[in-house]
């Protein structure tokens, strides 16, 4: 029986080394190699070849990881050498990274995995998964505020797609966004002539903080999983 092939961004997808496109990137810059050849784009590959990015061996992981973490701020969601960055500050002992971004002086749920094919299902803009937020800005909310936060607000030579906004304060109020621009919603507040002073992420799709310490992670629960790998499919991923 002929065995089975992958591609090479796939394959390092898989191994929880980085996302496809972060693969993409590593074979353009001529750093991964397949028993001892530099590696090119599409090439496929199969179980028992020596595969290296930086000359450090590259094998699939068995045990899925998600993680759960109550993000600080300070802290920078990033795999780079940055000082404060998110997985020194985590220190797991599995090679994991986060799926999407808090900026640094945001706070709340950030999911973090060793599974590269779940970063790109998640993060797929087409997909419309929900990520669901609580802000506090620098003056009182007005009706015109809220309408325009929901109906889309010009940021980025584009405009932001519709979402859910309501108030819960004076000066507060949720958004739940299905699309993941930088710094978005600190740049639709600032549109419309509010800063942000407070921004923290309460979910992603069904995944909660629900009572989860700041600085702290914990495992998904294979409730969760079961929950999160339902949406995924309901999208075709």
């Amino acid at each position: 029986m002929e065995e089975k092939k992958e591609r090479i961004n796939k394959y390092l997808s898989r191994a929880g080394y980085c996302s496809r496109r972060q693969a993409d990137a590593l074979l353009e810059e001529g750093r991964v190699t397949v028993d001892g050849h530099k590696a090119q784009m599409g090439e496929k590959v199969s179980t028992g070849q020596a595969v290296c990015v930086d000359g450090i061996p590259v094998t699939p992981v068995e045990e899925k990881v998600l993680l759960v973490f109550n993000k600080p701020k300070g802290i920078v969601c990033t795999t780079g050498h940055y000082e404060g960055n998110v997985i020194d500050y985590i220190n797991y002992p599995v090679r994991i990274y986060p799926i999407g971004r808090l900026d640094k002086d945001s706070t709340g749920l950030l999911l973090l995995t060793n599974q590269g094919d779940l970063v790109n299902a998640i993060l797929k803009a087409s997909n419309y998964h929900e990520k669901e937020y609580v802000v506090t800005v620098d003056k009182d909310l007005t009706r015109d505020f809220l309408d325009h936060m929901r109906e889309g607000v010009p940021i980025l030579d584009t405009v932001t797609r519709k979402c859910r906004v309501w108030a819960t304060g004076r000066r507060t109020f949720r958004i739940i966004l299905t699309q993941g621009l930088n710094r978005q919603i600190r740049r639709m507040c600032e549109a419309l002539g509010y800063r942000v002073r407070e921004l923290e992420r309460i979910r992603v799709m069904n995944i909660t903080l629900d009572g989860l310490e700041t600085g702290k992670y914990r495992d998904a629960t294979p409730a969760e999983w079961e929950g999160l790998e339902k949406l995924l499919r309901q999208n075709g991923d």
